[in-house]
């Protein structure tokens, strides 16, 4: 069975990434696979000081040195214990198996995602700059290299009752209309999807083609087609329609491949006050 694959770091996002995953676990009858990953930054290097301080004392400060990694390295471990319990009290009526790694969170997304369908995470982690609206270091390493589709968290859960679709006709833009059209996710859920484009275009037929594609899967679609700035539309729209879940590609269909995220998407991430459901 497919699994849901939730990556916590036990920042003020969490409480949401676990109520965005209880959410989902439910609507896809999934089990519940929460991640984490103690990363190596979190073990400071220790420098030579040996320059310094007289060479007496060198060998009773490694000494010391090698007892503080050593006590950092125990506390690092206990947190992230308590980390996964408080995961799975918050996740208590779902089927929830808990893992802790060290290394890099995007390796240990790329080891377990084979046997997931989506992967959640918090817009920003505990180390994020939230006075300068920073993502989350690790969000767009995720996104860049993850296979299957990833929520992006706010701060706030809101049950989805009604979405915005962003659609560009791209090949991401694509994969999300077929997982909507064929995973329960947001079955129930009002969807718009909006367009930003010349009418009578490629474009255009695109979006109504997509628009067909949900109505035939039971979902309530207004499509839209829209001229002027994608972000500021597409952001307006959200709040237009008071949606609780934007759903876009990670990337534009003619984006630059080595980019990491199409600057509309990032934009988006930063100052929607919703969650966002991301394809690649």
């Amino acid at each position: 069975m497919s699994k849901i694959l939730v990556c916590t770091d036990g920042s003020l996002y969490s409480p949401s990434v676990y109520q965005h995953a209880a959410w989902a676990a439910a609507r896809l009858e999934a089990p519940v696979h929460v991640l984490h990953v103690i990363e190596r930054e979190e073990a400071p290097p220790t420098s030579d000081l040996s320059g310094s301080i007289g060479f007496s004392a060198n060998d009773e400060l490694l000494e010391e040195l090698t007892r503080l990694d050593a006590a950092h390295a125990r506390v690092a471990r206990l947190r992230g214990k308590a980390i996964l319990e408080d995961a799975e009290k918050a996740l208590g009526g779902s089927e929830v198996t808990v893992t802790q790694r060290h290394g890099a969170l995007v390796d240990a997304v790329g080891d377990f995602e084979e046997d997931a369908e989506l992967v959640i995470l918090g817009k920003r982690g505990e180390h994020a700059d939230f006075a300068k609206g920073h993502l989350g270091s690790n969000l767009e390493r995720v996104v860049r290299s993850a296979k299957i589709p990833v929520l992006v968290a706010a701060r706030e859960f809101r049950p989805v009752k009604r979405f915005l679709l962003a659609f560009d006709g791209g090949e991401s833009s694509l994969k999300a209309v077929h997982f909507l059209a064929t995973r329960p996710l947001l079955k129930d859920a009002e969807c718009h999807i909006i367009s930003v484009g010349k009418p009578d275009s490629d474009l255009s037929r695109a979006l109504e083609g997509a628009a067909t594609a949900l109505r035939g899967a039971g979902h309530s679609v207004t499509a839209e087609l829209l001229q002027g700035d994608a972000d500021e539309l597409i952001a307006a729209k959200v709040k237009d329609t008071a949606s609780d879940l934007l759903v876009m590609g990670a990337y534009g269909h003619s984006r630059v491949r080595h980019l990491i995220l199409g600057s509309t998407t990032s934009e988006l991430i930063r100052t929607c006050l919703v969650s966002v459901l991301l394809f690649r």
